[in-house]
């Protein structure tokens, strides 16, 4: 007879080790995600002059993607329990490199549209595969550590793209932003190609046949929920100021002063602060004071756009130091809330986090499409920042209305009694 001890100790292991290798291969399929996404704000400059647009129409492509992303998202889910992990990420991953590749042929608004707008149809298989692989693969705290890691990922991948860009891929590029883009789109094919080769399936039951139906009645259920429905609108402004400001501020740092080589390296600062803070401040923070948080965050950060283009030296990079605490811890508890919403169960919270990004995700492209628009009239981004400011500040106000209304409720909900 065997040991079945040490059976299930050999099985444990080998779990651990496929995990922890899945957990790797998606978190580099994330940093592509956002070395992709965000390589083109430190291009805007050449890319404007080169094509010839505008300030609006370079925000408008800018946030094509998430246009895209939108409905995408709503089926991505369910794709991927049909058809499994690793044929749908890897396609996610091959979209991606493919929309960057593309970016090498635009002569014009329409073309780069379209090629930054294929982003979007491999975006969510990254984004929304990571967490089912991470449920699939982990138990217990360990899914709260990977999903950390795997967050991480995209902001590597950022903060890759927005300091090396100019300082590093430009000059071997032989200073085209096209070469640029077509080396970005092989590191995606590369990452997908590894991907393929080494992931492993997850052994899980059948998807659920009335998924699609049930997609439609789950959200019709969330969106009953007053506080989910404040807690959405919340998340348009949360990524309207996101990806608004995120995306142009290269170019706004730029426009302060600062070498293109410079702006990448400071507008990488937010994201570097933004991994201690995701990791350490949601965990940190009593439930009973959540949404004083958001309302500190959120005024914070509306309170910092607004003053970065005034700003330069040790004090700018102190106001984006303190932008990346504030901004990137928005969202996270946004998602917090969404979970502890009266009328959202438990069973809910995939239907709901879906709807969730699908709203948000439309501030997202009227984040940099806005913000392009306003800066057009004179050349000043001061216009669109106080616009995103002012999104932020809603943020606040919302924040605040949220804890008037559940604090009597959040008295009631307490004891077995009151659940559901």
């Amino acid at each position: 007879m065997g040991n079945p001890t040490a059976h299930t100790r050999g099985a444990r292991g080998s779990a651990t080790a496929s995990g922890t290798r899945m957990l790797v291969l998606i978190f580099c399929l994330y940093a592509v995600f956002g070395i992709v996404h965000r390589a083109i704000s430190p291009l805007v400059s050449p890319i404007i002059n080169d094509l010839g647009l505008t300030y609006a129409e370079m925000g408008i492509i800018m946030g094509s993607w998430q246009i895209i992303y939108i409905p995408v998202a709503l089926v991505t889910g369910i794709l991927i329990d049909r058809l499994g992990i690793r044929p749908t990420l890897f396609f996610g991953a091959v979209m991606i490199g493919l929309s960057a590749v593309l970016r090498y042929f635009p002569d014009g608004f329409v073309s780069m549209l379209a090629a930054v707008a294929l982003f979007g149809t491999g975006g969510p298989m990254i984004s929304i595969g990571g967490p089912k692989i991470i449920a699939s693969w982990f138990t217990g705290r360990q899914r709260g550590t990977a999903m950390g890691i795997f967050i991480t990922g995209n902001t590597c991948g950022g903060m890759l793209a927005l300091t090396a860009t100019n300082s590093l891929v430009m000059p071997l590029a032989g200073g085209s932003w096209r070469t640029a883009f077509l080396w970005y789109g092989l590191l995606a094919f590369a990452a997908a190609l590894v991907f393929l080769v080494f992931a492993k399936e997850t052994t899980q039951t059948g998807p659920d046949r009335e998924t699609g139906p049930g997609i439609l009645k789950g959200a019709t259920a969330v969106l009953a929920s007053g506080n989910a429905r404040i807690i959405m609108l919340m998340g348009l402004c949360a990524f309207a100021v996101g990806h608004g400001f995120g995306s142009w501020l290269p170019k706004i740092l730029e426009s302060g002063g600062l070498s293109p080589e410079l702006a990448g390296y400071a507008a990488s600062v937010p994201l570097i602060m933004s991994i201690p803070a995701v990791l350490i401040l949601p965990r940190v923070v009593p439930e009973r004071f959540r949404y004083g948080f958001i309302a500190v965050s959120a005024i914070t950060t509306a309170a910092i756009m607004a003053l970065v283009t005034f700003s330069s030296g040790l004090l700018l990079i102190l106001e984006l130091l303190a932008l990346g605490a504030a901004s990137s811890c928005i969202l996270p508890m946004l998602l917090l809330l969404l979970m502890d919403s009266p009328g959202i169960r438990a069973d809910q919270m995939g239907t709901a986090g879906g709807v969730f990004y699908c709203i948000a995700e439309i501030g997202g492209v009227l984040g940099p499409a806005v913000l392009g628009m306003l800066t057009d009239p004179g050349g000043s981004f001061l216009a669109g920042t106080l616009f995103l400011s002012a999104l932020g500040l809603s943020i606040c106000i919302m924040a605040i209305i949220l804890s008037l209304r559940t604090r009597p409720g959040a008295i009631r909900c307490k004891g077995p009694a009151s659940a559901g």
